[in-house]
């Protein structure tokens, strides 16, 4: 089945480099990895509002096509598939990114932000200006129009007891992406890193390969990991959102109203990812329906504070060892402007 899905996808991406040389350049083909349901899932949940302000908007002159469910290949692929122009857009998560654009890494500072607000007052403002020109710059032939979010902060969940403390994680096997940022965090959280593709998580849980995970409480839900771990612990310790990018070339092939409407499409889309990713959160189809078949944790000032210090200066130190200058000083003006937004008050 595999092979099949794998042909039927190569057969499509084909199909659409064959017809791209026939269009007109107002087509805009959107990929991402995601559920194409926009009530259940903050990537479609964008990607519908944006097609919808873009498709009134422009009068139709700019149709948008939108490929979930991975039918286009993984999440890396449609980074290149963008890049290429056989894409127009997509959603790609850091992980996906880091291959094209390593600097993508010092988003994962552990427990860095205070709330979900703070997070928006840093990627909307000047750093998120910041990271957008430099991936722009980097890659060369892509244009950011945001940072959607992906569903919030990461918990962790497991099989084995509550966690609470760092020294509840000794001996705990974590699956985490296959970003060594993420393995020098789940290991200086004291547990074991294990790298796993995503396809691969429910049946590790299952089978005990690993014993637990981590994801942000929607994806929690949705990849019904509450059938195979008994414990979640609100950590809150990473927050990754999306980066939305599209072709430099067809972009720039739009005329400048229509560019104009793609970017306050885009702000319409981080708004809606946000909104349902709170909803989610806060509905039976987040926290409040896991809270009914897992244990809950949630950490106190005092046992957050322990696990940055554990974890902070091994990533700081990972960055250091491993990332360019560039990176560093990128790592320094977030840590300067998350400092910022986590003191601010809205509306104060």
């Amino acid at each position: 089945m595999k092979a099949i899905a794998k042909g039927l996808a190569v057969g499509l991406v084909a199909t659409l480099m064959a017809s791209s040389a026939l269009a007109d350049g107002k087509v805009l083909k959107f990929g991402h990895d995601n559920k194409t349901d926009p009530f259940e899932n903050p990537a479609h949940a964008c990607t519908a509002v944006f097609s919808s302000i873009v498709a009134a908007d422009t009068n139709g002159a700019v149709e948008v096509e939108v490929f979930g469910s991975n039918q286009l290949g993984s999440a890396a692929e449609h980074v290149q598939h963008v890049r290429d122009g056989v894409l127009q857009a997509t959603l790609t998560s850091t992980g996906a990114l880091a291959s094209y654009y390593p600097r993508i890494d010092v988003l994962n500072l552990p427990f860095a932000f205070a709330d979900n607000a703070a997070t928006y007052e840093v990627f909307d403002g000047d750093f998120g200006k910041a990271l957008a020109a430099d991936i722009e710059a980097t890659l060369g032939d892509v244009v950011v129009l945001g940072f959607p979010d992906t569903g919030g902060f990461f918990a962790v969940t497991n099989s084995q007891h509550p966690i609470a403390s760092l020294e509840d994680f000794d001996g705990i096997r974590i699956r985490t992406m296959t970003l060594p940022s993420h393995q020098t965090i789940v290991q200086a959280l004291g547990a074991q890193a294990y790298p796993l593709s995503w396809g691969e998580v429910y049946s590790g849980l299952q089978t005990g390969v690993i014993d637990g995970q981590m994801n942000p409480v929607p994806i929690i839900s949705f990849a019904k990991f509450s059938e195979v771990q008994k414990y979640l612990t609100l950590t809150n310790h990473l927050f990754s959102p999306y980066t939305f990018m599209v072709n430099r070339s067809f972009f720039e092939g739009l005329s400048e109203d229509q560019q104009k409407t793609l970017r306050y499409a885009a702000e319409s889309c981080v708004a809606a990812s946000r909104g349902l990713s709170r909803i989610i959160e806060a509905s039976d189809r987040g926290l409040a329906g896991l809270m009914d078949k897992m244990e809950v944790t949630a950490l106190s000032a005092d046992q957050r504070a322990a696990m940055a210090a554990a974890t902070q200066p091994a990533f700081e130190t990972h960055v250091a060892e491993n990332l360019d200058p560039k990176a560093n000083e990128l790592l320094a003006t977030f840590k300067t402007e998350v400092e910022k937004a986590n003191g601010s008050v809205y509306m104060d």
